[in-house]
């Protein structure tokens, strides 16, 4: 990941910052995996325009993301602004959830000779891998997502996130926040049983929070261990986290760009999909497809789920 210079953030004192992103970047393709779900309350789109609160440790802050081809533009809709340290860090956020710093030409010249990926990269070009940088979400969203259909696990986040998650309304929008793990290991377990979700998921989503609420395990111990098979040894023995569930975190929070969650079987239909056959093509086939992948399977996993959309 190459770093841009900090010195090529432009801010204004209304409490806009500019921030040119490497190219090749559409702002329009994560526009529009960002809409794929009306469920959705930890961000809004509407018109183009992203909507989101940010966590900053003790304190919060309200923005509004518009971008083209070339830059992005972050606008600080609280009154009265947050702090400059706090939009330091909101600006950090965005890059990361965007991945705005990744250089893609790499991938893009390596997937080209993917007779799979090549049309993919092709049709969905500047397209960034959209992350999910709090740990516990993550971990939640892999939790909820086990074995059931995208729609339904948009419909029990959104209980939950609405149920359990603080709000703040601003200027006539509701900002929503994921809930804390502090929050969710007081939870009931039947009170998860009233928003549908199954035992056994209620089960390790109580178990995941307390874990992390108690610090057994956080989200700069496992970047520290610095190796991807440590990190996925610690992610698995958190109740609920398979191999699946520890490679969608690895992908999607840890921003590892080997994770390859092989199990799932979205990806499983973008490939059959893409390949035009009847039949879902499996582990092993995936492995030995994915050898053209390497180094990049999270991102190729990422375009292929965006073909689904």
């Amino acid at each position: 990941m190459t770093a841009m210079d900090e010195t090529e953030h432009l801010r204004f004192p209304d409490g806009i910052w500019t921030l040119p992103v490497l190219p090749p970047f559409q702002f329009q393709e994560i526009v529009q995996y960002l809409s794929r779900s009306t469920q959705e309350v930890l961000f809004g789109v509407e018109s183009g325009v992203i909507y989101r609160l940010v966590v900053v440790g003790a304190e919060e802050a309200a923005i509004e993301i518009t971008g083209t081809d070339r830059y992005i533009q972050i606008r600080f809709v609280d009154s009265p602004l947050p702090s400059l340290t706090v939009q330091e860090k909101v600006v950090q956020f965005v890059k990361e959830w965007l991945d705005l710093d990744r250089d893609l030409t790499p991938f893009y010249q390596q997937m080209r000779q993917c007779p799979i990926m090549g049309k993919v990269v092709e049709k969905h070009q500047g397209l960034r891998l959209v992350g999910i940088p709090d740990l516990f979400e993550a971990l939640a969203w892999a939790i909820i997502g086990q074995q059931i259909t995208l729609s339904f696990a948009y419909m029990l986040k959104h209980d939950l996130v609405t149920t359990f998650g603080p709000c703040r309304t601003i200027q006539g929008r509701e900002y929503w926040r994921f809930p804390s793990p502090q929050r969710m290991a007081q939870v009931d377990l039947g009170t998860l049983r009233e928003l549908r979700f199954s035992r056994q998921k209620a089960t390790y989503l109580i178990s995941v929070a307390n874990q992390l609420a108690k610090g057994d395990l956080s989200k700069s111990q496992l970047l520290n261990m610095g190796d991807f098979r440590a990190m996925e040894a610690a992610l698995t023995q958190l109740p609920g986290i398979g191999p699946w569930s520890a490679h969608y975190v690895l992908m999607r929070c840890l921003r590892d760009p080997t994770a390859f969650p092989v199990q799932d079987v979205g990806l499983q239909n973008a490939v059959k999909t893409q390949m035009g056959t009847k039949q879902k093509p499996t582990v092993s086939d995936l492995r030995q497809l994915a050898s053209r992948w390497a180094g990049w399977e999270a991102y190729a996993t990422f375009y292929l789920w965006k073909t689904l959309y």
